[in-house]
């Protein structure tokens, strides 16, 4: 039976190496069992559970649950370092290292006037960290994960469209806050009347906008110039 690691490592260590003994043959069934793929919603889960443990200010829950999502990362990491793909202290370097590279106002003898030009190198630098890669960010539209909640997916691709030009045409708006407010639950109210998902309406829409405007970037790129070496004999069209 494994044994519960030495108190007088530290902490992360401890964690690092309970994980390895749930997962280890004579481990926990429960956590031998998972994958990558079935442990996706209890990272989510955490997410949210922090979310309301800082909503409440409590600092004992806030703690906990901080545990808990790191959890998640130390049991990812241990699944991949079993298959020979990264480990933890991979995971750890990597974020470190990406830290320093995106702060050269810090780190370097880069100089800021403030939020937005920080903002901006962050984007250079991170555009040019991908670039030539299967992660390389070719739209303006590009980098909005898939699975966020449709209506906050919707607010960032809205941010992307607008700074790339390509804001949708105006409609008539709520006028503040509460109106907004209103207009929203109203909907809400009204898929829930009709027996529709108001998750899914707004996924389909987003899919066809997103289309659109990825279709309207491409139609602004401008034509490659293919040039011709001399000497190349005009391509007969008889």
């Amino acid at each position: 039976m494994p044994k519960a690691p030495s108190r007088k490592l530290p902490p992360i260590r401890q964690l690092v190496a309970v994980m390895a003994a749930l997962r280890a043959p004579d481990g926990c069934p429960w956590d031998r069992e998972q994958d990558h793929r079935s442990l996706r919603s209890h990272a989510v889960e955490e997410v949210y559970e922090l979310i309301d443990a800082i909503e409440a200010g409590d600092d004992a829950e806030m703690s906990e649950e901080l545990g808990d999502l790191l959890l998640q990362v130390v049991f990812h990491a241990q699944l991949a370092s079993e298959r020979g793909a990264f480990d933890f202290d991979g995971v750890c370097q990597r974020l470190v290292d990406k830290l320093v590279r995106r702060h050269p106002h810090v780190f370097g003898s880069v100089t800021v006037d403030g939020i937005d030009q920080v903002w901006a190198n962050w984007e250079s630098i991170k555009k040019a960290e991908k670039a030539g890669s299967r992660h390389e960010r070719k739209s303006a539209l590009d980098g909005v994960p898939r699975h966020l909640p449709a209506l906050m997916r919707a607010q960032k691709l809205l941010k992307k469209a607008a700074k790339a030009g390509l804001e949708p045409t105006a409609k008539a708006r709520p006028a503040g806050r509460r109106e907004t407010a209103d207009a929203l639950f109203d909907l809400a109210a009204r898929c829930q009347e009709a027996g529709w998902s108001a998750e899914e309406l707004l996924r389909a829409e987003l899919a066809r906008r997103e289309a659109a405007w990825r279709r309207e970037e491409r139609r602004r790129e401008p034509p490659v110039v293919r040039r011709v070496p001399r000497g190349t004999p005009a391509r007969s069209t008889a």
